[in-house]
């Protein structure tokens, strides 16, 4: 109870208790908050008006913030006031902390938030134009009041810049400047058509791979592959001599159907493929390092629920996107 709106009937010794009727770290935070508000508008009636209570209330909250700390924090005299030392230092970190407060509760509130608005996200090609594309119309169907722009992107730099709230990145991100959740892996296995084979066996070692006609992914292999055994451990690298280089997964996938050569693919992406005979593992127990899926999203203070609600699906959605249909052949 403040000054201001005090009953007539309310005893003046009370009056200083009801003010600070809150729990300790309630009391703490309004006597941190009324201490910089003191500071920044430059005297206590200033900030008594800012905070909508008297002058009297202000002082007693500024003596009571220095019984508390045991310091001085204001010099004051009839016509100045500055900040003592310790004051100096109180007031850099009570402006800190109830920035961070201040922060906590936008985010926790946010979350809670009907989600509305615009979201930007950035996507490799591949999964932005498959697998992903499902799980973004869901999530569109369960908030519509949200809109998105959905980006084709194999890399993001400089999302403010972009406009960009958030990325799905295949391999390890170096930019600190963003927060990073892995999602999952993806497990690139070696795969030809079996016209490629010409009705022979399905070779079962990495030096049999050596002698068929290949096709490159430039952004990941160009002359030599490196594996590794499923169950040993074992890591084998081989030469290749490619016949066709790209830098599109889809043309690597069509070329490798015509059996053009063999190649090293993404499990997901050519997993109809295997299903339906199209393509066959070669070297079935051997693979191709996997690689990270990420999500990231600039460093902020608050996040606004249509992210929140988009990172919380896609958590689970890239998982399954990711994750191949196929299984090793023995």
């Amino acid at each position: 109870m403040t000054e201001r709106n005090r009953s007539p009937n309310t005893p003046k010794g009370k009056a200083a208790a009801s003010d600070f009727s809150l729990d300790g770290a309630s009391q703490r935070f309004q006597l941190m908050e009324t201490f910089v508000r003191i500071v920044e508008s430059g005297n206590l009636s200033a900030a008594a008006a800012q905070l909508h209570t008297t002058q009297p209330t202000i002082s007693r909250r500024l003596q009571a913030l220095e019984r508390s700390l045991g310091v001085r924090l204001l010099q004051r005299s009839t016509h100045t006031m500055r900040l003592t030392v310790d004051g100096e230092r109180c007031f850099k970190r009570a402006k800190e902390l109830l920035a961070s407060w201040a922060s906590f509760e936008a985010d926790v509130r946010g979350a809670q938030e009907e989600p509305e608005g615009l979201l930007r996200v950035a996507v490799p090609h591949a999964f932005g134009q498959q697998r992903l594309v499902e799980p973004l119309v869901q999530y569109l169907n369960d908030y519509p009041r949200v809109s998105v722009e959905w980006l084709l992107q194999d890399d993001v730099h400089d999302f403010i810049a972009k406009g960009i709230d958030c990325a799905i990145q295949v391999g390890e991100p170096n930019d600190p400047a963003v927060v990073a959740i892995r999602l999952s892996k993806v497990p690139r296995i070696v795969a030809g058509s079996p016209s490629l084979l010409q009705g022979g066996r399905i070779p079962q070692d990495p030096d049999e791979l050596v002698a068929l006609p290949w096709l490159a992914l430039r952004t990941y292999y160009r002359t030599e592959l490196t594996l590794t055994h499923e169950e040993t451990g074992e890591t084998r690298r081989i030469s290749i001599a490619p016949r066709i280089s790209t830098d599109n997964l889809y043309a690597l996938r069509s070329a490798a159907v015509l059996g053009m050569g063999a190649c090293v693919s993404s499990a997901w992406l050519i997993a109809d493929e295997l299903a339906d005979k199209r393509l066959v593992l070669l070297a079935p127990k051997w693979q191709a390092a996997s690689l990270p899926v990420y999500l990231i999203y600039p460093h902020a203070q608050f996040y606004p629920s249509r992210l929140i609600r988009f990172i919380a699906l896609m958590r689970e959605a890239v998982s399954v996107a990711t994750s191949g249909a196929w299984v090793s052949e023995t």
